[in-house]
C-alpha cells in the first residue's frame, strides 16, 4: 500500500519553513503532493503557475514529490490523488486555532482523511510568506529565509 500525503498551501512564495515541512514529509510518505491553492479571496504576488514552477525548482531533489494546483475543497483534491493524509506545518501557538478549524471542517467533509501537524524547525518558526514579501519589497535581506531561486524571483517582482 502506497502512503500518499498532501501538503497544501498558497506558497506565495515558498520559504525555507515550507521546504522544511515538505522535506520531512517526503521521508515519512511514499508520495507527497504539494497542492498550490488558488485562493479567490486573496490577490497573490505570484500567479499559481509561477508558484508551481518555483516549488518544482526547489523540490527537484525530492523524487517522491509532485506539485499540482488545485481549486475547491482540499478533501476533493486528496481523494483525486488518493491521499489519506494532509500534512500541515505549525509555527506557533497562534497558528493552532485556525488550523483546528480547518481540520474540523475537513474531518466533517471526509472522516477518512487524517490531518497531521509537524512543528516547523525553530530556525524557521518566525517566517511567513507575508513577512518575506514585505521585507523583499523594501530591499531587505531574504536570502536566509527563502531559497536563492525564490529570492531572485522576488527581486524581479519588486524591481518592476
Amino acid at each position: 500500500m502506497t502512503r500518499i500525503a498532501v501538503c497544501p498551501g498558497s506558497f506565495d512564495p515558498i520559504t525555507y519553513g515550507h521546504l522544511d515541512i515538505i522535506e520531512r514529509t517526503s521521508k515519512v510518505f511514499d508520495k507527497v503532493y504539494i497542492s498550490v491553492l488558488k485562493n479567490s479571496s486573496k490577490k497573490g504576488l505570484f500567479t499559481p503557475e509561477e508558484r508551481v514552477e518555483m516549488i518544482e525548482e526547489v523540490t527537484s531533489h525530492l523524487d517522491n514529490v509532485e506539485v499540482k494546483q488545485f481549486y475547491g475543497l482540499l478533501v476533493d483534491f486528496c481523494n483525486e490523488v488518493g491521499a489519506k493524509a494532509i500534512v500541515r506545518g505549525l509555527r506557533a501557538v497562534s497558528d493552532f486555532e485556525y488550523e483546528m478549524q480547518l481540520t474540523s471542517m475537513n474531518r466533517k467533509l471526509d472522516s477518512d482523511i487524517e490531518t497531521i501537524y509537524m512543528m516547523t524547525n525553530n530556525n524557521y518558526s518566525f517566517i511567513s510568506s507575508s513577512i518575506v514579501k514585505e521585507v523583499a519589497k523594501y530591499g531587505g535581506k531574504i536570502e536566509d529565509v527563502v531559497p536563492p531561486h525564490v529570492a531572485n524571483l522576488l527581486q524581479e517582482k519588486f524591481s518592476d
